[in-house]
């Protein structure tokens, strides 16, 4: 017996199997320091938990349209109004699983066998496996960093763009690095679209979760006439802490979105309900939970982002999202990324993600979605670490 052929193109998560070995030394009673994974350590928001419980203590859940319910897509469509500006309408959303589940469901609507995707680095991990997944080829382009962090390339990305390109995959504020591109950047990614007629799927799962002055520009309403490529994922697992109830959303043209709806249906089928009536409580009422999580992941990166400095590691400044990703090559061997991580957790219990997982070997992330002491921990430990390699 012979698996797909499909499932020999994608890899296990590199995050997750850390997270696993990470967790497994801490069954064993080892003490792990845990920065590898980015979710958020609150609990949801008060209304949240309330319209859970006031909805499965009717009994009456159970399967709701394919492409969520009424009052969500309704909500949805007037929270993008008030987010990315310009008139949306409920046929132009769809809700999915998670966010995760509206990448993948857009991906199968947008490309087959033998496209190719456009990926600007670094790129969250799954964006490769995704896209490999539906037969497509994703093509990694370098991003030229500084201070602020790490730019999208016009002129390596038009360079790579062949007749077989379909998609440009962005996400501003970005995993793993924080970069927040400015507005004069997405323009020019949407221009470029516009230029060779490509689609832009922006995944916007970081877009409240700013510092500073920093403006989580979407491409939407950006570019005239550009709205009929421009394609949002979103959802609730980051800005409103409620990763278990797995709640995300595309939102884009009319087509598209009941593309995603019918690929659902066949999938994954109805929505998870209970966490769609929490998320659209979530979405009316805007819990004041969302600034104190803001606030105190401010703080959380200052912390953090001093504690590398000292440690002599360039860190790109995070102004969005929840984690700093330093750079550490002339610390590592052969093994790059991947080698000094697995090293770092056998031999300090810190556990970190290897930049190679997100196309940049050169550099780990860390999540400061954690309490204070576990970040000063995490430092302390890093910083021996490194005096043992210097």
């Amino acid at each position: 017996m012979q698996l797909a052929q499909r499932t020999h193109r994608i890899s296990p998560s590199l995050t997750l199997a850390l997270d696993a070995r990470a967790k497994q030394l801490i069954a064993k009673g080892e003490d792990v320091v845990n920065m590898a994974v980015g979710e958020p350590d609150f609990p949801a928001p008060a209304c949240v938990i309330e319209a859970t419980l006031e909805l499965a203590r009717t009994g009456r859940v159970r399967y709701t349209p394919g492409a969520g319910t009424p009052g969500l897509r309704s909500a949805i469509a007037e929270h993008l109004v008030q987010t990315r500006g310009g008139a949306w309408e409920p046929a132009q959303v769809t809700v999915c699983h998670s966010t995760k589940h509206a990448l993948s469901a857009t991906l199968m609507c947008l490309v087959q066998e033998g496209d190719e995707v456009l990926l600007p680095l670094p790129a969250w991990t799954s964006y490769f496996d995704q896209v490999r997944l539906t037969g497509a080829k994703p093509v990694a382009v370098a991003s030229p960093v500084d201070a602020q962090g790490f730019h999208p390339d016009l002129e390596a990305l038009e360079a790579a763009i062949t007749p077989r390109t379909r998609v440009i995959m962005i996400n501003s504020p970005n995993n793993p690095s924080g970069t927040v591109w400015s507005r004069e950047e997405m323009i020019q990614i949407v221009e470029l679209a516009v230029k060779h007629d490509l689609w832009v799927l922006s995944d916007e799962i970081y877009r409240a979760l700013v510092f500073d002055d920093a403006v989580a520009h979407s491409p939407a309403g950006l570019v005239p006439g550009a709205a009929e490529r421009i394609l949002i994922v979103d959802g609730a697992s980051k800005c409103f802490a409620m990763t278990g109830y797995r709640m995300g959303f595309f939102a884009g043209p009319v087509e598209v979105a009941a593309c995603v709806a019918k690929v659902n249906s066949q999938t994954n089928g109805a929505p998870n309900t209970l966490g769609q009536f929490a998320y659209e409580r979530a979405l009316r009422e805007t819990p004041p939970e969302l600034e104190i999580m803001r606030r105190t992941y401010a703080e959380r990166r200052d912390v953090l982002v001093a504690g590398l400095e000292q440690l002599g590691l360039k860190t790109p400044a995070p102004r969005g999202a929840f984690y700093a990703f330093p750079q550490l090559e002339r610390y590592m061997d052969e093994r790059g990324s991947l080698g000094l991580c697995a090293d770092l957790l056998e031999e300090q219990r810190l556990a970190l993600i290897p930049g190679i997982a997100f196309g940049i070997d050169t550099h780990v992330r860390l999540s400061f979605a954690t309490d204070l002491d576990s970040i000063r921990e995490a430092l302390k430990r890093l910083g021996e670490f490194l005096a043992k390699r210097s």
